[in-house]
């Protein structure tokens, strides 16, 4: 039996794992794997603002 040869997970970047799962799932595209988040650090502050472009984005929809 031949075995197939794929990139040890550790090698991915944390970007590159978040992509490659996004895109697993049936009928995924492309925007599918977009950042819908933006990350900001100073000091011992960590701040995340959803992205105002992101096409999906938390919390409930329309009203």
């Amino acid at each position: 039996m031949e075995e197939i040869e794929s990139e040890p997970a550790s090698e991915m970047s944390a970007d590159e794992k978040r992509r490659d799962q996004l895109l697993r799932a049936a009928e995924s595209v492309e925007e599918d794997a977009a950042p819908r988040v933006q990350v900001t650090k100073r000091g011992n502050v960590t701040r995340v603002d959803v992205d105002p472009d992101a096409a999906v984005r938390p919390g409930l929809g329309p009203t």
